[in-house]
């Protein structure tokens, strides 16, 4: 088949044309057949060639070199990568001025006060963090029947206004937070020691809001509660 030339060139302007569209010029339907094929496959390949870029990326950070805390080493005499503490420190979590306040406990027993004042604004802080951490089981009340329980937990826990829970020394409440009790995890990583205090004195309002009387009620409170009735 022969080419017919033009003022712009001929057959070399014809090919410049289609090499700056990026297509090829042919001459039968096959040609682009083979063509079409032949670019699926180095677009196959680039994409081959990139995914396994990104993958050996994320292989080398995976694999980068590092030690665990209880990982063997050679290069101390007692073939541990972990240090002992030097003697003479003490680390920023273990310096434990108040042993009321982080154990819960007073002479060798569990403790039945606060290691500080309970105010109005510790109250609401032990709500808040009530809610968060103990109210799925607790439920809001403390009656035992959160929505764990509701959703089908096996066991649910005993309700704050039972008199065994009711008599409980506020030490109990803060050592079962720490240290779990029963089934229930302990929950020292999640919540520091002072929020744990703040939920044992929430815990004894809600005890005492079931079981409260009218004396118990100062006289401001006692006048606005008549006038509501």
């Amino acid at each position: 088949m022969k080419h017919k030339r033009n003022g712009s060139g001929g057959i070399r302007g014809t090919l410049t044309e289609f090499c700056e569209f990026g297509q090829r010029p042919s001459n039968s339907p096959r040609s682009e057949i083979r063509n079409l094929k032949s670019d699926r496959r180095f677009l196959l390949g680039v994409l081959t060639l990139l995914a396994m870029l990104a993958s050996s990326c994320r292989q080398e950070m995976a694999d980068q070199g590092k030690f665990a805390p209880m990982d063997y080493s050679a290069f101390f005499k007692d073939e541990g990568i972990a240090r002992p503490q030097p003697t003479g420190t003490v680390a920023r979590t273990q310096f434990h001025e108040d042993p009321l306040l982080y154990t819960g406990m007073q002479h060798s027993k569990l403790s039945p006060t606060f290691p500080f004042p309970i105010t109005r604004d510790v109250l609401k802080r032990g709500q808040q963090r009530f809610n968060i951490y103990c109210a799925p089981c607790h439920d809001n009340a403390g009656t035992g029947k959160g929505l764990a329980v509701q959703s089908g937990f096996a066991r649910g826990p005993s309700s704050f206004h039972d008199d065994r829970l009711r008599q409980a020394a506020p030490g109990y409440f803060y050592q079962a937070i720490s240290n779990g009790f029963g089934i229930m995890n302990g929950y020292a990583a999640q919540i520091e020691p002072t929020d744990r205090w703040a939920i044992v004195a929430y815990i004894r309002a809600l005890q005492l809001s079931e079981h409260a009387v009218l004396s118990d009620l100062p006289d401001p409170d006692k006048k606005n509660l008549e006038a509501a009735q």
